[in-house]
């Protein structure tokens, strides 16, 4: 067998029973290339045939981690990315990119039947799991409560609670996806070469009268989240996956 490959089948084992959790960053590359006895170029083939097989996944400058196991999280629910994932024991962290009142779009004002010379907060936020920035995410909350939200930490605070807060009550979302790829500037955001393949979700939320207060764009790194569904004859339900 060649080195690399008992190099990557030894550290597979290794993953798979547990040794190194998911999410967690294997030892620095020249480390891991000492501890085989073997060159950087050696080690690097076994961590492709790693990454080929979904078990790893590289950061550029960052390091190598190991892939997150699935996670479930419920689309059918007003519940946030953070909320369910977090739940579900992975580490979030919620970067946000921008956030401040503006104009809105004339797109925005259609669907969130305002005037185009309304102002709603808008908020661009990325999240990072598993060791990977996985999500990019831009809301406009519609006036006049995106006022009411300006000054809140979105890093630490989900949007859903913050509107609770603010009572508005929301009971219902309608929500599409479709497969999409990074342009250029998505792909800096989320540290993933351009035409990555994504998920796209769009999803606006309601109050109970119908009118929708929240208009969000969600687009998710493929390589991180599946979507599952369960079926039953009265229902149907749709969740997120995190991982392969």
């Amino acid at each position: 067998m060649a080195r690399y490959r008992a190099i990557a089948a030894d550290l597979a084992a290794k993953i798979r029973a547990g040794e190194y959790a998911p999410g967690e960053a294997l030892p620095p590359q020249r480390e891991l290339s000492a501890s085989y006895g073997v060159t950087l170029m050696t080690l690097r083939q076994a961590l492709r045939e790693l990454s080929d097989e979904a078990l790893i996944v590289q950061q550029p400058g960052r390091g190598t981690f190991v892939a997150p196991t699935p996670a479930s999280y419920q689309l059918g629910s007003l519940r946030s990315f953070t909320e369910d994932l977090r739940d579900q024991g992975y580490v979030v962290r919620t970067e946000v990119v921008s956030q401040a009142v503006r104009r809105l779009p004339t797109r925005v004002a259609a669907r969130l039947q305002a005037r185009t010379t309304d102002s709603g907060l808008r908020l661009e936020r990325v999240r990072e799991f598993g060791g990977r920035r996985a999500i990019h995410q831009v809301s406009w909350v519609a006036p006049p409560h995106g006022e009411r939200l300006r000054d809140i930490d979105f890093t630490e605070n989900s949007l859903y609670s913050a509107l609770s807060e603010s009572d508005v009550v929301v009971d219902r979302a309608a929500e599409t996806i479709r497969p999409d790829s990074l342009d250029d500037k998505l792909a800096r955001l989320l540290d993933e070469p351009v035409n990555t393949p994504v998920l796209v979700s769009e999803r606006t939320t309601s109050t109970p009268d119908g009118t929708i207060v929240v208009i969000d764009r969600a687009t998710i790194l493929g390589s991180m989240m599946h979507i599952s569904t369960e079926r039953a004859a009265d229902r149907l339900s749709l969740r997120w996956g995190a991982g392969s």
